[in-house]
């Protein structure tokens, strides 16, 4: 009996270890976002999460998901063509290491860093923190880098194999300050001509809350002293990549005010924005025991404010920049939300963590359906609409549809 019962055993395992292999190699949805990540975060910390993560993908250790893109998904900003507007944020993969494995996640761009000009080790551990009940996760990292050298050897091996290659998805890189460095502005210009060369777009960070006094970089004089730096820097490239500057869910309205008038004005060559980083607030209806930790928010929480800055920044620079929404994007809904409050672009972080890599294309899917559902033949037609509202035939075209 003994013996039947083992061999029961181990048909069964067999049997078990078979479906989770095939759930994680197809993957699977719902086995990545109720079985597979919540058993690797029962395991690792998660600081080890995202460098467990990061080493899958560098080693191509990742579902394969075999899905055409909709037609409607496609967009042309800032130059280029984009085969879906669905990003990663910067913060992922700081060292430029895994390019490669996260495109093939089926992202239509993603952004890598933030570097810092020097190797600096960025705050001490832990500085990663879980809000499972939240959907959200606390950081604190400080601009971790490996510093320009090591971090363009990385960018470089990948861009020698995929450079020329329009086809493929665009890769920005985020650029930050080292911590001590008090000419900030050297620092940036330092990464412009580094990685002006072979990066797809540039994205000046004046808004992680995590290095002291880098948001106060973000004022009117201050953000004009550096963006008159970069962009004469970039200008004297063989290469001209766009540039945006990423900015802070928490400015007042004298602040989104003040940035609009530098980046939005005909002298400022910035092509765009990315709206928002992570916020230093703390809703109330926080649940985690982690909520009071110290660093930067993101994730669900942060979903309602980033989009009603995407909106005020849309309507300030009057819908004429590219804007990249971020800031808790679980859901094609989510994702459609920030769209028509005007981004041309979103991307996400927080819900990889959580759901894993099949997430990007469920959002793609979901995405897909509501544009069609609400009458859109493309993602740029919902741009800005709730700011700008719809045409008389965009009206009678949804109704038709709907």
């Amino acid at each position: 009996m003994s013996g039947k019962l083992r061999s029961t055993a181990v048909i069964v395992s067999a049997g078990v270890g078979l479906f989770a292999g095939h759930a994680l190699y197809s993957g699977n949805a719902k086995f990545y976002s109720e079985v597979a990540m919540p058993a690797l975060q029962t395991v690792l910390s998660p600081e080890a999460s995202h460098n467990f993560a990061i080493a899958a993908a560098k080693y191509g250790i990742y579902p394969r998901i075999n899905a055409t893109t909709p037609q409607n998904l496609r967009i042309t900003t800032l130059g280029y063509n984009f085969d879906n507007p669905v990003g990663l944020a910067a913060g992922f993969d700081k060292h430029c290491e895994a390019i490669h494995g996260l495109l093939g996640f089926g992202f239509g761009f993603i952004e890598v860093g933030a570097v810092t000009p020097e190797p600096q080790p960025g705050n001490d551990k832990p500085r990663v923190f879980r809000l499972a009940e939240d959907r959200a996760i606390i950081n604190r990292y400080g601009f971790n880098s490996v510093g320009h050298d090591a971090a363009y050897a990385n960018f470089k091996e990948w861009f020698d194999e995929n450079g020329p290659d329009s086809s493929r998805g665009k890769v920005g890189i985020n650029l930050g300050k080292n911590k001590h460095k008090q000419d900030a502005v050297d620092d940036y210009v330092k990464g412009v001509e580094v990685f002006g060369p072979v990066a797809d777009f540039l994205v000046i960070n004046v808004s992680s809350p995590n290095t002291p006094g880098l948001r106060q970089l973000q004022g009117q004089q201050e953000l004009k002293l550096i963006l008159d730096r970069v962009v004469d820097a970039r200008e004297k490239l063989e290469q001209k990549p766009p540039i945006l500057v990423k900015i802070s869910p928490d400015l007042s309205e004298k602040d989104c005010i003040d940035i609009a008038a530098v980046v939005g004005s005909k002298q400022s060559g910035v092509d765009g924005l990315i709206v928002s980083n992570s916020t230093v607030t703390r809703p109330e209806y926080l649940q985690s025991e982690s909520r009071g930790e110290t660093g930067g928010l993101s994730g669900a929480p942060l979903r309602d404010m980033s989009t009603r800055m995407i909106q005020q920044m849309y309507r300030l620079t009057a819908g004429r920049m590219c804007i990249i929404g971020v800031g808790g994007v679980f859901t094609g809904q989510d994702a459609l939300d920030k769209i028509k409050a005007g981004a041309s672009l979103i991307q996400l972080y927080t819900a990889l963590a959580y759901n894993g890599p099949p997430v990007i294309q469920t959002i793609k899917t979901e995405l897909a359906q509501l544009l069609e559902k609400e009458g859109f033949e493309s993602v740029s037609d919902a741009i800005g609409v709730d700011v700008r509202g719809r045409s008389p035939e965009e009206h009678q075209k949804s109704h038709k549809e709907s």
